[in-house]
């Protein structure tokens, strides 16, 4: 709706109290080149004539109404750029946030793992956003102009964490990350059936996480013994996990 109908929304905006309200926190300009559903975490504000913006489409927004000579202004709310501290990793550990979508047979994008790999360099964690479908079209409907829309869906866990071992072992084979490199899922951060699950990324592939929405931490190897302690209350395989956390981060800064 923001891409398509922005005039709509600004028509009276002039005139009226106006409220754009979104998930997340309005300044986390996160997300992919190549899907425009940024995500943030699953707390949102509520607040009359105010705006809240995020990434490219709230800023174009918000351009737009002052070119209107209509006022504006954003509110600060939770984020999952910062409730992902929620498992005990050390946000000034963290680096370059990327996007991971749904692959197709045909289509595998790929860009987020350069800035995956820069990440790696300095030993920085990498947070993932996972992709969601809603309110999706197939090619059919949308070349007919019927308004039919596709199921919802919600990228995993599982499915980012094999996409990721996908495109190590497949496309890039680089050595970023592999099978055994630790990771952490997270599922409805903020919320009272907050889910956490620690382990390698082949562990992950498995893992049951329940209902959206997920994010993915790739763990960097600039990592502290408090963070190792507190993942280990979440680790699939406890004993696997201080073993591979002994072999390839500990000490590794």
């Amino acid at each position: 709706m923001v891409e398509s109908s922005s005039d709509d929304i600004l028509a009276d905006a002039d005139k009226v109290d106006v409220a754009f309200l979104v998930v997340g926190d309005p300044y986390g300009c996160v997300g992919s080149p190549h899907t425009s559903r940024e995500r943030e975490s699953e707390g949102s504000g509520i607040v009359a004539n105010q705006w809240y913006y995020r990434a490219t489409t709230h800023t174009d927004l918000v351009l737009r109404a002052r070119e209107l000579s209509i006022p504006t202004r954003s509110i600060p709310n939770a984020s999952i750029l910062t409730s992902i501290g929620t498992t005990g990793l050390q946000l000034y550990n963290f680096g370059q946030t990327v996007s991971m979508v749904f692959f197709l047979d045909n289509w595998k994008p790929a860009s987020f793992y350069d800035r995956i790999a820069e990440n790696v360099r300095i030993g920085l964690h990498t947070l993932v956003l996972l992709d969601i479908k809603v309110k999706e079209q197939s090619l059919e409907n949308m070349a007919r102009g019927r308004k039919i829309y596709e199921p919802p869906r919600y990228m995993t866990v599982a499915q980012c964490a094999a996409q990721m071992i996908e495109v190590e072992e497949e496309i890039k084979m680089e050595g970023v990350y592999g099978r055994e490199s630790l990771a952490v899922g997270v599922a409805r951060v903020g919320s009272e059936n907050e889910k956490i699950v620690a382990g390698t990324l082949e562990e992950l592939c498995d893992a049951d996480l329940g209902a959206p929405l997920h994010s993915l931490v790739l763990l960097g190897r600039r990592t502290h013994d408090l963070e190792r302690d507190f993942l280990l209350e979440f680790a699939v395989d406890k004993e696997k996990f201080r073993s591979v956390w002994a072999r390839d981060y500990e000490g590794k800064q």
